[in-house]
């Protein structure tokens, strides 16, 4: 069973401007107009929540690319292809007829998924780890996305982040930490990958290419089962959506009158 771990603090924000101070993050979304009630403490939460889910992005990808802000009308017409027990939506890329071998990077995928109040994957615990892992067998996917990044950009230097490839992976579209990946009952790596080596092991780095600080479930891709591995950002993979309360919430109340 996975243990929850701390929430990953989000980037520090501009208290004048609201936007982040690291300029490499993402502009967050334009506040909402003043509502005709009183705003409540509640409601204040819910748009800090999803601009600072808004708020973070990653150093990795050149030519100014960001995470997107949620679009209302994707919102409202989002595809939910299955819920899970616990009645969150779910949307496999493979599902969709008009995407049935389309693939993404790390980057595309989540922003497909946030037009839609949705986000990447985030596998938080073992029953869910298991009810994905079953999907992409029987979808016959070799491989998936999902929201998990290693911590690379800047405030991670944080001493509990120490050193990252242990103690800096977190799902972003949760801002929350994983265990440590020595913790090994704790997580879902892999013993083996493409040098024979414990996931995450940043092979693609070692053998002189990109770092690997991205999450993908692979299916048995090195005869080791389905489980986590350590990917580079920029290959291109199918995705899975899952739906996101706060930019749900930071959406119906941004727009009243729009049935989400």
């Amino acid at each position: 069973m996975f243990l929850p771990s701390p929430p990953l603090s989000p980037p520090p924000v501009d208290a004048r401007t609201g936007r982040s101070c690291d300029k490499r993050y993402s502009k967050p979304p334009p506040p909402p107009p003043p509502p005709p009630l009183v705003v409540t403490n509640t409601m204040k939460q819910f748009v800090l929540i999803a601009v600072a889910l808004v708020g973070l992005t990653s150093a990795q990808f050149p030519n100014g690319r960001t995470l997107d802000a949620p679009n209302p009308a994707l919102c409202a017409s989002r595809i939910v292809h299955e819920r899970a027990p616990d009645g969150k939506g779910y949307f496999f890329s493979w599902r969709d007829p008009t995407l049935r071998g389309v693939e993404k990077d790390w980057l595309d995928a989540r922003n497909f998924c946030r037009q839609r109040c949705m986000d990447s994957v985030s596998v938080e615990t073992s029953p869910e780890n298991e009810w994905i892992k079953q999907r992409i067998v029987e979808g016959r996917q070799k491989y998936i996305w999902t929201s998990g990044r290693l911590c690379d950009f800047k405030g991670c230097d944080r001493p509990d982040l120490q050193p990252t490839n242990v103690n800096g992976w977190f799902w972003t579209a949760e801002l929350q930490k994983l265990a440590p990946t020595t913790v090994r009952n704790q997580n879902d790596w892999s013993e083996n990958g493409g040098i024979g080596k414990p996931q995450p092991d940043n092979r693609e780095l070692i053998q002189g290419g990109a770092p690997e600080n991205c999450l993908a479930i692979l299916n048995n891709f090195y005869d080791d089962g389905v489980h986590w591995h350590d990917v580079a950002c920029h290959h291109v993979k199918p995705w899975v959506c899952e739906e996101n309360d706060a930019l749900l919430k930071y959406v119906k109340y941004s727009n009243p009158n729009l049935r989400i």
